[in-house]
């Protein structure tokens, strides 16, 4: 139906934003997610770093650190078969995602 091909396009959309905005983040590596509203990158760049203080050993110590300095919730990919990425959902407004993102690269600095 028209409604589910206005989603289908959305989400395409959505995809390209958060993949253009993550590509300038350092040390954040992309992949193409081919069908679902998240992405994967590999943040591996950052394990062994001290950022603002805290020491990142792994994905799950950079995803906490994204909670607590970004206010970002993401997920390490360990259950999702690869301990050096984080997923993050782009199942949001561009708002949020823009947000979310700035966030981060601020995080990060």
């Amino acid at each position: 139906t028209s409604e589910i091909q206005y989603m289908v396009n959305e989400f395409k959309k959505r995809r390209g934003m958060i993949l253009n905005l993550i590509s300038k983040i350092p040390g954040f590596k992309l992949n193409q997610p081919k069908g679902a509203f998240y992405v994967f990158p590999d943040v591996s760049f950052y394990f062994g770093k001290t950022i603002k203080g805290k020491k990142i050993l792994d994905a799950n110590d950079f995803t906490l650190f994204l909670l607590e300095e970004a206010h970002v919730a993401t997920v390490t990919g360990e259950a999702f078969g690869n301990s050096d990425c984080i997923r993050i959902s782009y199942a949001a407004s561009e708002i949020e995602i823009k947000k979310a993102i700035e966030r981060i690269v601020k995080a990060l600095n």
